[in-house]
């Protein structure tokens, strides 16, 4: 006679930290050995076409101080609104852009990607959505990595009818999702991330 499975309890998540930078971006933790560079770490190949850009932002915690143990993942289309995903339908199935970057925050709490200005892709409802970047945060004290957006203030007539930012109810809490642009040979798109308070960051159920 068969015994009884026992009716399993879910595992309590754990906070990603203090070992973020440690696990995920070891020669940035000085940990050598482990990758000969932290996975991405690089997203541009010199066969990448495309805008250059920078992103940058600072992370701030629900006291306002900066946080400088995240991580934040990037993933985003190329100059055609493509994604290297072979099996997709709109996919780049030879990319010189890998589309994704993992970087940690410094000292100062900042986070930098060296990528390309994507392009619109399709929303939920077949129309083109405003191009954007998503990004995935992970810190001590963060049970479940946090999902969010970046737009482009340049991109204002897009962004007024992308499908996602049109769901977030209030159009003031849109603007955190909103980057500013500080021109230079190689454009900078600033967004600062706070994790709670009243300038909350938008993040997203996934």
């Amino acid at each position: 006679m068969l015994h009884p499975v026992p009716t399993l309890k879910e595992t309590p998540s754990q906070t990603a930290g203090p070992y973020v930078h440690i696990g995920l971006t070891p020669n940035f933790a000085d940990i050598k050995g482990v990758y000969e560079a932290d996975p991405g770490s690089t997203m541009l190949t010199p066969d990448t076409k495309g805008e250059r850009i920078t992103i940058a932002g600072r992370i701030f915690d629900g006291a306002g101080a900066l946080v400088n143990d995240a991580l934040v993942e990037l993933w985003q289309a190329d100059g055609d609104g493509s994604y290297v995903a072979p099996m997709g339908p709109n996919s780049n199935s030879a990319p010189a852009f890998t589309g994704w970057g993992r970087q940690p925050t410094n000292a100062e709490g900042v986070f930098t990607f060296e990528t390309i200005k994507p392009g619109p892709v399709p929303g939920p409802d077949g129309k083109p959505m405003a191009p954007h970047v998503n990004l995935w945060i992970v810190a001590r004290g963060i049970n479940i990595g946090l999902q969010t957006r970046l737009y482009f203030e340049d991109e204002a007539e897009a962004n007024a009818g992308d499908f996602v930012l049109n769901k977030i109810m209030d159009p003031r809490r849109r603007l955190t999702l909103i980057a500013r642009k500080e021109p230079g040979e190689v454009p900078r798109y600033v967004l600062d991330i706070h994790l709670q308070g009243d300038k909350e960051t938008v993040f997203f159920d996934m």
